[in-house]
Protein backbone atom coordinates (compact mmCIF):
# COMPACT_ATOMS: atom_id res chain seq x y z
CA UNK A 1 0.00 0.00 0.00
CA UNK A 2 0.96 3.63 -0.51
CA UNK A 3 -0.10 6.26 2.01
CA UNK A 4 0.37 10.00 1.69
CA UNK A 5 1.44 12.36 4.48
CA UNK A 6 1.06 16.14 4.20
CA UNK A 7 2.72 18.30 6.87
CA UNK A 8 0.49 21.39 7.03
CA UNK A 9 1.15 22.90 10.45
CA UNK A 10 3.42 25.73 9.34
CA UNK A 11 2.57 29.41 9.60
CA UNK A 12 4.29 30.46 6.36
CA UNK A 13 5.99 33.48 7.93
CA UNK A 14 7.83 34.41 4.72
CA UNK A 15 4.50 35.09 3.01
CA UNK A 16 3.98 38.03 5.40
CA UNK A 17 0.31 37.08 5.62
CA UNK A 18 -1.96 36.53 8.59
CA UNK A 19 -3.30 33.47 6.77
CA UNK A 20 -1.03 30.39 6.65
CA UNK A 21 0.07 29.87 3.06
CA UNK A 22 -1.66 26.49 2.75
CA UNK A 23 -5.00 28.29 3.13
CA UNK A 24 -4.38 31.17 0.76
CA UNK A 25 -6.74 31.38 -2.24
CA UNK A 26 -5.43 29.94 -5.50
CA UNK A 27 -7.41 29.47 -8.72
CA UNK A 28 -10.76 29.17 -6.96
CA UNK A 29 -9.61 26.95 -4.09
CA UNK A 30 -7.12 27.06 -1.26
CA UNK A 31 -3.53 25.96 -1.86
CA UNK A 32 -4.09 22.91 0.35
CA UNK A 33 -7.23 21.87 -1.54
CA UNK A 34 -5.29 21.77 -4.80
CA UNK A 35 -2.55 19.73 -3.12
CA UNK A 36 -4.97 17.19 -1.65
CA UNK A 37 -6.93 16.94 -4.90
CA UNK A 38 -3.73 16.03 -6.76
CA UNK A 39 -2.92 13.30 -4.24
CA UNK A 40 -6.42 11.83 -4.24
CA UNK A 41 -6.36 11.66 -8.04
CA UNK A 42 -3.61 9.02 -7.80
CA UNK A 43 -5.48 5.72 -7.55
CA UNK A 44 -2.70 3.86 -5.76
CA UNK A 45 -2.78 6.21 -2.76
CA UNK A 46 -4.78 4.44 -0.05
CA UNK A 47 -5.36 7.49 2.13
CA UNK A 48 -3.92 10.83 3.19
CA UNK A 49 -2.84 11.94 6.67
CA UNK A 50 -2.55 15.69 7.23
CA UNK A 51 -0.64 17.14 10.18
CA UNK A 52 -2.22 20.43 11.27
CA UNK A 53 -1.55 23.00 13.95
CA UNK A 54 -3.56 23.18 17.16
CA UNK A 55 -6.64 25.38 16.95
CA UNK A 56 -6.52 25.40 13.15
CA UNK A 57 -9.96 26.78 12.36
CA UNK A 58 -9.53 26.64 8.58
CA UNK A 59 -8.86 22.90 8.38
CA UNK A 60 -12.45 21.64 8.96
CA UNK A 61 -13.67 23.66 5.97
CA UNK A 62 -11.03 22.10 3.73
CA UNK A 63 -11.65 18.61 5.12
CA UNK A 64 -15.37 18.90 4.35
CA UNK A 65 -14.59 19.26 0.65
CA UNK A 66 -13.12 15.74 0.68
CA UNK A 67 -16.01 13.96 2.34
CA UNK A 68 -15.97 10.31 1.34
CA UNK A 69 -12.19 10.24 0.91
CA UNK A 70 -9.89 8.50 3.35
CA UNK A 71 -8.55 11.67 4.94
CA UNK A 72 -7.12 11.62 8.47
CA UNK A 73 -5.64 14.34 10.66
CA UNK A 74 -2.98 14.37 13.35
CA UNK A 75 -1.47 17.12 15.47
CA UNK A 76 1.42 18.93 13.89
CA UNK A 77 4.78 19.37 15.57
CA UNK A 78 7.28 22.12 16.23
CA UNK A 79 9.03 21.52 12.91
CA UNK A 80 8.24 19.69 9.69
CA UNK A 81 10.13 16.58 10.79
CA UNK A 82 8.06 16.36 13.99
CA UNK A 83 4.80 16.72 12.04
CA UNK A 84 5.80 13.94 9.66
CA UNK A 85 6.84 11.72 12.56
CA UNK A 86 3.46 12.27 14.25
CA UNK A 87 1.74 11.17 11.04
CA UNK A 88 3.98 8.10 10.72
CA UNK A 89 3.30 7.14 14.33
CA UNK A 90 -0.42 7.31 13.59
CA UNK A 91 -0.02 5.26 10.43
CA UNK A 92 1.92 2.60 12.32
CA UNK A 93 -1.41 1.52 13.79
CA UNK A 94 -3.01 1.18 10.35
CA UNK A 95 -0.22 0.05 8.04
CA UNK A 96 2.82 -2.21 7.99
CA UNK A 97 6.43 -1.13 8.23
CA UNK A 98 7.01 -2.23 4.63
CA UNK A 99 4.17 -0.10 3.28
CA UNK A 100 5.18 3.02 1.37
CA UNK A 101 4.65 6.56 2.61
CA UNK A 102 4.57 9.47 0.17
CA UNK A 103 5.39 12.76 1.96
CA UNK A 104 4.33 15.89 0.10
CA UNK A 105 4.52 19.58 0.95
CA UNK A 106 1.16 21.23 1.60
CA UNK A 107 2.40 24.23 -0.37
CA UNK A 108 3.18 22.35 -3.59
CA UNK A 109 -0.26 22.50 -5.25
CA UNK A 110 1.03 22.08 -8.82
CA UNK A 111 2.45 18.58 -8.49
CA UNK A 112 1.46 16.45 -11.46
CA UNK A 113 -0.32 13.18 -10.60
CA UNK A 114 1.56 11.62 -13.53
CA UNK A 115 4.86 12.49 -11.81
CA UNK A 116 3.65 10.79 -8.64
CA UNK A 117 2.86 7.67 -10.67
CA UNK A 118 6.34 7.75 -12.20
CA UNK A 119 7.87 8.11 -8.73
CA UNK A 120 5.95 5.10 -7.44
CA UNK A 121 6.69 3.00 -10.53
CA UNK A 122 10.40 3.79 -10.29
CA UNK A 123 10.79 3.11 -6.59
CA UNK A 124 8.52 0.16 -5.77
CA UNK A 125 11.40 -2.23 -6.39
CA UNK A 126 13.92 -0.06 -4.52
CA UNK A 127 14.92 -0.57 -0.92
CA UNK A 128 16.01 2.97 -0.04
CA UNK A 129 13.16 5.00 -1.56
CA UNK A 130 13.63 8.33 -3.25
CA UNK A 131 12.20 11.67 -4.27
CA UNK A 132 11.19 13.89 -7.15
CA UNK A 133 13.67 16.52 -8.26
CA UNK A 134 14.96 18.53 -11.20
CA UNK A 135 18.57 19.12 -12.27
CA UNK A 136 20.09 22.51 -11.49
CA UNK A 137 20.39 24.49 -14.74
CA UNK A 138 21.52 27.90 -13.42
CA UNK A 139 25.04 28.92 -12.52
CA UNK A 140 25.44 28.31 -8.79
CA UNK A 141 27.24 30.82 -6.53
CA UNK A 142 28.35 30.52 -2.92
CA UNK A 143 27.74 33.82 -1.11
CA UNK A 144 29.13 35.11 2.19
CA UNK A 145 26.99 36.72 4.89
CA UNK A 146 28.10 40.11 3.58
CA UNK A 147 26.56 39.35 0.19
CA UNK A 148 29.83 38.91 -1.63
CA UNK A 149 30.30 35.96 -3.98
CA UNK A 150 33.03 33.64 -2.68
CA UNK A 151 32.89 30.87 -5.28
CA UNK A 152 31.15 29.49 -8.34
CA UNK A 153 29.93 26.00 -7.56
CA UNK A 154 30.11 23.22 -10.12
CA UNK A 155 26.47 22.36 -10.86
CA UNK A 156 27.32 18.91 -12.27
CA UNK A 157 25.28 16.41 -10.28
CA UNK A 158 23.31 19.08 -8.39
CA UNK A 159 19.53 18.76 -8.24
CA UNK A 160 16.68 20.73 -6.70
CA UNK A 161 14.92 18.42 -4.23
CA UNK A 162 11.14 18.47 -4.59
CA UNK A 163 8.31 16.46 -3.10
CA UNK A 164 6.71 13.95 -2.97
CA UNK A 165 9.38 11.85 -1.32
CA UNK A 166 8.63 8.13 -1.06
CA UNK A 167 10.00 5.79 1.61
CA UNK A 168 8.99 2.69 3.53
CA UNK A 169 7.07 3.53 6.67
CA UNK A 170 9.29 1.69 9.16
CA UNK A 171 12.55 2.92 7.68
CA UNK A 172 11.46 6.55 7.53
CA UNK A 173 9.98 6.52 11.04
CA UNK A 174 13.23 5.14 12.48
CA UNK A 175 15.37 7.57 10.45
CA UNK A 176 13.37 10.58 11.67
CA UNK A 177 13.51 9.39 15.28
CA UNK A 178 17.27 8.93 15.06
CA UNK A 179 17.85 12.25 13.31
CA UNK A 180 15.73 14.23 15.76
CA UNK A 181 17.42 12.56 18.75
CA UNK A 182 20.84 13.41 17.31
CA UNK A 183 19.89 17.05 16.72
CA UNK A 184 20.47 16.82 12.96
CA UNK A 185 18.94 19.50 10.76
CA UNK A 186 16.33 17.57 8.78
CA UNK A 187 15.10 19.78 5.97
CA UNK A 188 13.29 16.94 4.22
CA UNK A 189 12.69 13.22 4.59
CA UNK A 190 15.56 12.34 2.25
CA UNK A 191 18.01 14.10 4.57
CA UNK A 192 16.84 11.90 7.45
CA UNK A 193 17.28 8.79 5.32
CA UNK A 194 20.73 9.91 4.17
CA UNK A 195 21.81 10.47 7.78
CA UNK A 196 20.61 6.94 8.60
CA UNK A 197 22.85 5.48 5.89
CA UNK A 198 20.38 5.06 3.04
CA UNK A 199 20.86 6.24 -0.54
CA UNK A 200 17.58 7.75 -1.81
CA UNK A 201 17.13 7.73 -5.57
CA UNK A 202 16.41 10.96 -7.44
CA UNK A 203 13.56 10.76 -9.97
CA UNK A 204 13.16 13.61 -12.43
CA UNK A 205 9.90 15.51 -12.23
CA UNK A 206 8.62 18.77 -13.74
CA UNK A 207 9.78 22.27 -12.88
CA UNK A 208 6.23 23.53 -12.42
CA UNK A 209 6.05 21.59 -9.13
CA UNK A 210 6.88 24.81 -7.28
CA UNK A 211 6.59 25.47 -3.57
CA UNK A 212 4.52 28.47 -2.49
CA UNK A 213 7.00 30.46 -0.42
CA UNK A 214 6.57 34.16 -1.25
CA UNK A 215 3.57 36.10 -2.51
CA UNK A 216 4.69 36.14 -6.14
CA UNK A 217 4.62 32.33 -6.20
CA UNK A 218 0.81 32.39 -6.06
CA UNK A 219 0.49 34.06 -9.46
CA UNK A 220 2.96 31.62 -10.97
CA UNK A 221 1.14 28.63 -9.47
CA UNK A 222 -2.18 29.95 -10.77
CA UNK A 223 -0.68 30.24 -14.24
CA UNK A 224 0.58 26.65 -14.13
CA UNK A 225 -2.72 25.27 -12.87
CA UNK A 226 -4.90 27.21 -15.29
CA UNK A 227 -2.76 26.30 -18.30
CA UNK A 228 -1.95 22.70 -17.37
CA UNK A 229 -4.20 21.20 -20.04
CA UNK A 230 -2.88 23.47 -22.78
Amino acid sequence: MVWAVVPAAGSGARMQSATPKQYLPLAGKTVLEHTLAALFSVERITGVVVAIADADSAWPVVADTFTGKRLEQVAGGEQRCHSVLHALTYLSGHAGDDDWVLVHDAARPCVRPADIDVLIDTLVAATDGGLLGVPVCDTMKRVAATGGVTATVDRQGLWHALTPQLFRLGQLRAALQQGIAAGISLTDEASAMEAAGYTPRMVEGHRDNIKITVASDLALAAHYLENRDT
